[in-house]
Parts: structure tokens; sequence; C-alpha cells
């Protein structure tokens, strides 16, 4: 099925404007509670009333929802903040979607997992650690429960967006270098799978417009790493004299103080079993976006 009118919440952020492309050839209204591109408009999840009177304006035939508090440590702070965003604002949006009667798409997270094993599946139980995983996980749940027409894509380690919004680990390493960094500290006892934005949209929009049964998804680049490979293959895809060493997590645990669980690597089990799965290895997909910042 084609989508005519798309209504895409938090789109200001790395993953919206893949998103906003994606469905190119739709009518698009993209919101966001910062409006930092001409083609954005405000509008604020957290506040049922003005996005349902936004949206019952646009009349779109399908909601996706990108909007969240991503910031861990932020999360751990202004939980008040993060559950309104991430789990009230996720539910508001469910709403009006069951109220139009048409598709809702949610993004989730590998964190909801809590690091007792390698890799989990789709199926498996969660047991989230940090604030910001419980709020995805109680999305989660009521999502699931209480409206059927409704894909919950889980990402892994989100990169994407270039310099002026990746706020996520691959653009803290491109900005350490460029400041001249010779030697980079980087975590090695952290395990997950990259996600590629760009190949991450694609998909939604894909699997919306071939029916994939509603329900809950890991979607995630093929491929494990730690952070430590990643900046690993940062330094040696852009041909640089850098050093990587790799530290333990304590060595930022003042910084980076949420609990995360130490593995994070999703299996993407039901998008596999039914030839679903569109998303590419993280380092051909890491390749191409590193040429953004060849280029900026």
């Amino acid at each position: 099925m084609k989508y005519n009118r798309v209504y895409i919440a938090g789109a200001g952020g790395m993953l919206g404007t893949y998103v906003k492309n994606a469905f190119t050839d739709s009518h698009i209204l993209a919101t966001d509670i910062d409006v930092n591109e001409d083609w954005l408009v405000y509008g604020d999840v957290r506040d049922y009333n003005s996005i349902n009177h936004q949206i019952n304006e646009f009349k779109p035939n399908i909601i996706i929802n990108l909007a969240a508090m991503t910031d861990l440590e932020q999360c751990e702070v202004d939980y008040t903040n993060c559950f309104m965003t991430n789990t009230m604002g996720a539910i508001n949006l469910q709403e009006i979607s069951k109220q139009f009667n048409i598709p809702y798409v949610f993004i989730s997270t590998a964190g909801v997992f809590g690091g007792e094993k390698e890799h989990f599946n789709d199926s498996d139980p969660t047991n989230p650690l940090s604030i910001y995983a419980k709020s995805k996980v109680f999305a989660e749940n009521y999502l699931l429960k209480n409206y059927n027409s409704t894909w919950i894509f889980r990402a892994g380690w989100m990169m994407g967006g270039g310099r002026r919004k990746d706020k996520k680990f691959v653009n803290k390493i491109i900005k350490q270098i460029d400041l001249g960094a010779k030697e980079l500290f980087v975590v090695d006892d952290k395990a997950g799978t990259p996600t590629y934005a760009y190949d991450f949209a694609l998909s939604i929009k894909r699997h919306a417009e071939t029916s994939l049964p509603f329900g809950l998804y890991n979607m995630v680049s093929s491929g494990d790493a730690s952070r430590y490979d990643v900046a690993c293959f940062i330094v040696s895809e852009l041909g640089l004299d850098v050093k990587v060493t790799s530290v333990s997590s304590d060595y930022f645990d003042k910084t980076y103080f949420a609990p995360r669980p130490q593995s994070e690597q999703l299996i993407t089990h039901k998008l596999n079993t039914t030839n679903k799965n569109y998303m590419r290895d993280w380092k051909v997909s890491l390749k191409e976006y590193l040429q953004t910042f060849k280029k900026a």
C-alpha cells in the first residue's frame, strides 16, 4: 500500500531526514519540538490536545513516531520528561492512530534487554536497566496490547545524520579527531549492533508499503561490534594516524553514569525468517556513512 499523507513526529533528529526522504513521493507533515529545518513545523507529542488537533487537520493515512529523549544520562536526571516523551508521547500518537484507524510506527531500542546473554531475539523477555530503556519497555508493552495496527521496530546503536544531527558514537569519535586527538580511549566491554539510520528509514517504508504483519521486530544492521571495533573501523577507513586504546566502561563512569547492558546485540529473527530483512552489514553502511564526513 502507498501512503500519500504521512505524519512524522520527532523528525528533527538524526533519523527524521532519512524518513522524510524515504517518503518523498508522499505529502508529509514533519514535526518536532526543535524546528531546525524549514520543512519542519512545531509539534509536541507530550501535548495530546495540540497534536490531536494538528493531526485531525492534516488527516494522514499513517503516523510515524520518531520523537524520543535518547540521551541516557539526561533521561536518568529528567525522568519525568523522559516518560512523558518516550511513553506518554508514544501512547498519545497511537490513540490518534486508533481514532483514524491507520497504521502506527514506533521506534524502540536494543537497550530494553539487560545483557544477560550475548544475543537477543525479538521474543526474549525484556529487562531494562536505565530510565530510558524502561520508558521504551513501558511503551512497547502498552502499544502492543492497545492497537493491533502497530509496528514497533527496535534499533541498535544508531548512526547517521552527519555532523549536525548525529549525537551518537560515530560523530563523537569524529569530533575528537577534528579537534586533533592522536589517541582515542574507547570502551571494549560493551557489545551491540550498529544500525544505519538511512537503511532503517528505507526499511520502515518498505515494510509499511508491503504490508509486513503488524507487531514487534528487531531491525538492526547485520554483524556485531564493540565500541572499540567501531572506532578502529572509523580510523582505518579514514586512513588516519590515530591510536585507538581500549578501556573498560569504568573509565567513563562519571560521564556515562546511566546503567547499560553488557550486550545489546540483536538478532533480526522475525525479519530473517520472513525474508524481509533489508538492513545491510554495519561495516558496509558505516563505510558509506563516513563519506558524509569526508565531504563536509
